[in-house]
């Protein structure tokens, strides 16, 4: 049989393609056993007759409260005490109230607002009064003293155990921007409990030396803030970690001038782009200085200078269970991040059913990845798109306008099974959003989304 050029180019296109989706898919089967791993080497000790095991009970919005539950669970296991760990949303009032020992590892966003995950334990359980007699426990507490309501869930989470009477073993400690003081404390408290004095320290992960290879511009002329995209790749030493990240993820950075406050930014790329990708807005202060971190990553360090980088898993915001679902993807500013990396993912294991709604100012100046959007489009990837610019009008218009507008839509995707990903302000944009949703879909469905993980945010 004789093959034209075009033929043979068009089957060599197609065994790319296919050869790229075979080691995306082989990339995450391996992602998820080494996840199933860490959990498996916590899994519940068979406790004896009549002892019940301890409850570690975590919320958390972009996951070290619950890489701090797992770990703790570990750490209990090796020695001897069993445990049971669970996410707050799956604590009901029946299984708390029968409860005798628990700890609760959980952060706050925002203005003390619970994580996404703990939202129906605070909005149902904690507005009940339980009697919780025989409860004794403990609270770790994560958040950032830079917010007015410092630990705020955290805080609401200890009254309200108080007020239904359960005993505290020790005083809440609290975390402020992952101290390792606050930690050490933590870890010698769980050492009382587990009766030893020799448990291994908690380090959190080290940071690696990444090279910042390429920054551009992509708002000149705005008249918002500058805003970069950003590509870094790891140092030699830095080994596994070029692709040990999935879409959701997020990098922790160290600017020279603030080594002991790591700021996070989202994710935009994948692992087999070779790259981490980053969409940074840099940020002024009142007197016209520039941001520590931002200012550090778009305008201070070099084209070829080192970054102190570290990976962070973002499980919260992963697409887990999703990953074959159609998908509403809404988002705002530099939080078309994390969403362009889920697009990326997509697109990669040829899942189509993909409907992005995203906002900025002006068309002319703040359409960020206009080209990969248009492109996605063209080649199905995309299902349709609504780019909303709030200032190319007299009235402004936001993405939660555009979604009230397709309100119709919105309900037959949800019926279809759509899950829901929200990148970007926590200020406007992701409370409009979700009183959006709630107006279009009632806030029962949106109870029933959050509980099945198909309403996911990662919102700053």
């Amino acid at each position: 049989m004789n093959w034209s050029d075009q033929t043979r180019a068009i089957v060599a296109t197609v065994l790319v393609a296919v050869y790229a989706v075979m080691c995306t898919t082989i990339y995450y089967v391996q992602l998820r056993k080494r996840q199933q791993a860490l959990r498996n080497a916590a899994a519940l000790m068979p406790a004896a007759d009549g002892v019940q095991p301890w409850l570690i009970g975590y919320a958390s919005q972009t996951g070290f409260a619950e890489e701090l539950a797992w770990h703790t669970a570990r750490l209990l296991h090796a020695a001897g005490v069993p445990t049971r760990v669970a996410v707050l949303s799956e604590i009901s009032a029946a299984a708390l109230s029968q409860t005798e020992r628990a700890l609760f590892i959980v952060s706050s966003y925002g203005e003390g607002d619970p994580p996404d995950n703990a939202s129906l334990f605070a909005g149902k359980l904690m507005n009940t009064q339980l009697a919780l007699p025989n409860l004794h426990f403990g609270v770790l507490m994560l958040g950032d003293s830079e917010y007015a309501n410092f630990c705020g869930f955290g805080r609401s989470l200890t009254t309200w155990l108080k007020a239904s009477g359960a005993q505290a073993l020790f005083d809440s400690i609290f975390v402020d921007k992952a101290a390792n003081s606050a930690l050490q404390t933590w870890q010698q408290q769980l050492s009382h409990i587990a009766g030893t004095s020799d448990a291994p320290d908690w380090q959190a992960p080290s940071y690696q030396q990444w090279r910042l290879v390429a920054r551009k511009h992509l708002n000149p002329g705005s008249a918002g803030a500058p805003t970069f995209h950003l590509e870094l790749e790891p140092s030699t030493a830095a080994g596994d970690a070029a692709t040990n990240w999935e879409a959701g993820d997020l990098v922790q950075v160290l600017a020279p001038h603030d080594a002991q406050r790591p700021r996070e930014y989202s994710i935009a790329s994948i692992p087999s782009d070779g790259r981490v990708h980053l969409l940074v807005r840099q940020e002024r202060r009142e007197d016209g200085s520039l941001g520590i971190a931002s200012g550090w990553l778009t305008e201070q360090a070099a084209v070829g200078e080192t970054i102190n980088l570290r990976l962070r898993s973002h499980s919260n915001f992963h697409l887990g269970d999703n990953a074959h679902r159609p998908m509403i993807l809404i988002g705002n500013g530099t939080g078309l991040a994390g969403l362009r990396s889920h697009l990326k993912a997509r697109a990669a294991t040829s899942a189509s059913r993909n409907w992005l709604i995203f906002g900025e100012r002006n068309v002319a100046y703040d359409f960020y990845y206009r080209g990969e959007i248009e492109t996605w489009l063209m080649q199905d990837a995309l299902e349709r798109a609504d780019i909303v610019f709030s200032r190319d009008q007299i009235e402004r218009v936001y993405v939660q306008d555009k979604l009230r507008e397709q309100a119709k839509q919105v309900r037959a995707w949800i019926a279809a099974g759509a899950a829901v990903y929200v990148c970007g302000s926590l200020d406007g944009m992701a409370g409009g959003v979700e009183d959006a949703l709630t107006d279009i879909l009632g806030k029962e469905i949106v109870e029933q989304l959050i509980a099945q993980g198909r309403y996911r945010r990662d919102v700053y």
